[in-house]
């Protein structure tokens, strides 16, 4: 029997609560270009790291307001003690040592400004010639040598939390590559995708 799910063409993990839902239907694999959001969706990739997802969802909010909307600028001056704030916040995910790389992230982060490089530059040159075409769950890979190179690169530049699968996560919540399964309705939602996986031409940006 078709169902609902079946017909829609969601992965297993983006049916396991409205919330997952929601975020799959609306968010995953759109283009995030600009640096709060990029530095946003990179610090919650490292949060989830060993955790589930919709934990983390359930606290984005107060993660935006622990985090002063993902500034880069604001958290690099994070001092000890709001480290000790931050891990007494029942809101969050409290693990010192990702807090702890949120800061140190942020600090990289401004040194690419002051270097006259984005973060959201230096991610989106990772974005592949092509992306996968998966029929089902089990022909996503968790990684990918451009997931593999851009951990190293950010690691080079002293970006914490950022492994090739936490990469490739990101990638995939950004539009980098399109992991949505071929029969999914939100398959191609980027617009920068054909539907053979080879990239779509782009107006030029002025």
């Amino acid at each position: 029997m078709i169902t609902r799910e079946t017909a829609l063409g969601r992965p297993a993990w983006a049916t396991q609560s409205a919330l997952l839902e929601h975020y799959y239907d609306t968010e995953w694999g759109m283009p995030v270009r600009d640096e709060h959001g990029v530095f946003e969706r990179l610090t919650l990739e490292a949060f989830q790291s060993g955790l589930s997802w919709v934990t983390v969802l359930r606290k984005r909010d107060a993660f935006r307001a622990a985090f002063r909307g993902f500034d880069p600028a604001e958290i690099a001056r994070f001092s000890a003690a709001d480290v000790e704030r931050l891990l007494a916040d029942e809101g969050i995910i409290r693990n010192r040592q990702k807090i702890e790389a949120t800061i140190a992230n942020a600090r990289a982060t401004l040194e690419l400004h002051a270097a006259g490089e984005t973060l959201s530059e230096l991610v989106w040159q990772h974005r592949p010639e092509t992306t996968p075409v998966p029929a089902t769950e089990a022909d996503i890979a968790t990684t990918s040598a451009e997931s593999v190179a851009l951990a190293k690169a950010l690691k080079r530049r002293g970006f914490r939390f950022v492994g090739p699968t936490t990469m490739y996560a990101l990638m995939s919540a950004i539009g980098l590559v399109d992991l949505h399964l071929v029969g999914s309705h939100r398959r191609g939602c980027s617009g920068l995708w054909n539907s053979d996986g080879t990239r779509r031409s782009e107006p030029a940006r002025v």
